[in-house]
């Protein structure tokens, strides 16, 4: 994935640009004309130092905005210069300052805090693609996070293994919402995406658990469905963390079921087993998995919402599967204040 990103200038030069700014700003308001530059237009450099700057550069700043300050106050006098507007100016020093030293503190000082928060949406939506699948395989994965955002705690990991005759994938559900649950699961797709192919199937839940209750993180949980697909003659194994029921279409019945394998969420014991259901997809057949997001709503039975789904699944039969995946997720949760994701995979021939 490629985008167009503006970098930001270095500090030392943003630094240079802010101070020059205020000294103009005060330059104007004494020789032209207070009107079209009262002192509170000195909000401006420290809003851009907030954005820019670390706390040294900052409090340089916010020195220079001061002395401006106290020039046009000597030079005008305390009620000339409007209390009001120093005291707005005075609070905008200390919010960016703030503000500032908290971007600081996490290493997302200056803009480049931004860089990185955009590379974290970029990673977590390339590591969201499916593999590409041989003739007769088609699979679609969607991710939408809570509110429209950029960061979500659903993602998926797939690949293809042993020689490429095998697809493996795994939908996950981070605790949380926005920006921390995303850099939750950043972190648990590439350790889940490295053990995919490295174990036997069967290990990887267990291993993923542990994985998870060694992190001991606040929110220290997520769900997960595991996924292993022969592509040869469609025999498939499922196995749920927590996770609400995979559906599975039979083309020869015309009806969605659901499955029952279930186990519990990762993170919450620290050994646990999981129990894989087995079945077969047919040519015809689709297989549908998703998170909490799509079927939970407060004061809803879960039931419901998942009835809901397959409604809409059945619909997806007679125009066919592709482009099946959004029309779910816009149909079913396209307003929903909570993390979305789901894989649709089915077989043609």
């Amino acid at each position: 994935m490629t985008s167009l990103r503006r970098h930001p200038p270095p500090e030392g030069r943003a630094l240079v640009v802010l101070v020059l700014l205020s000294l103009l700003l005060g330059i104007g308001g004494w020789t032209v004309s207070r009107g079209l530059f009262p002192p509170a237009v000195q909000v401006l450099p420290l809003l851009g130092g907030a954005l820019l700057l670390r706390r040294r550069a900052m409090r340089q700043l916010i020195a220079v905005v001061a002395l401006v300050l106290l020039v046009d106050v000597i030079d005008q006098g305390l009620m000339a210069a409007r209390v009001g507007a120093l005291v707005s100016v005075a609070l905008t020093a200390v919010i960016g300052y703030e503000f500032s030293r908290s971007r600081e503190e996490t290493g997302l000082s200056g803009s480049s805090g931004d860089t990185f928060l955009v590379d974290l949406r970029d990673r977590l939506q390339v590591q969201g693609e499916l593999p590409s699948l041989p003739a007769g395989w088609h699979g679609e994965a969607v991710l939408r996070p809570a509110g429209g955002g950029p960061f979500a705690g659903d993602f998926v990991v797939s690949a293809l293994t042993g020689g490429g005759e095998r697809l493996e994938l795994a939908l996950v559900d981070v605790s949380g919402k926005g920006v921390d649950a995303g850099t939750r699961a950043l972190l648990l797709s590439g350790a889940l995406g490295g053990l995919l192919g490295s174990l036997r199937p069967e290990e990887f839940l267990p291993a993923a658990n542990r994985y998870l209750d060694r992190q001991a993180w606040d929110e220290g949980f997520a769900t997960a469905v595991h996924l292993v697909v022969d592509l040869a003659d469609g025999t498939y194994a499922v196995e749920s963390a927590g996770h609400p029921p995979v559906a599975h279409f039979d083309a020869g019945s015309g009806r969605w079921r659901l499955m029952t394998a279930e186990g519990p969420a990762l993170g919450l014991l620290p050994h646990v087993s999981y129990e894989p259901e087995r079945g077969r997809l047919d040519p015809g057949d689709a297989l549908l998995l998703y998170t909490d997001g799509l079927v939970e709503v407060p004061g809803r039975d879960l039931e419901v919402g998942i009835d809901k789904l397959l409604g809409e699944a059945e619909r997806l039969v007679p125009r066919g599967f592709t482009g099946g995946g959004d029309l779910l997720v816009t149909r079913v949760a396209g307003a929903s204040t909570d993390d979305r994701g789901l894989v649709l995979l089915w077989r043609s021939h």
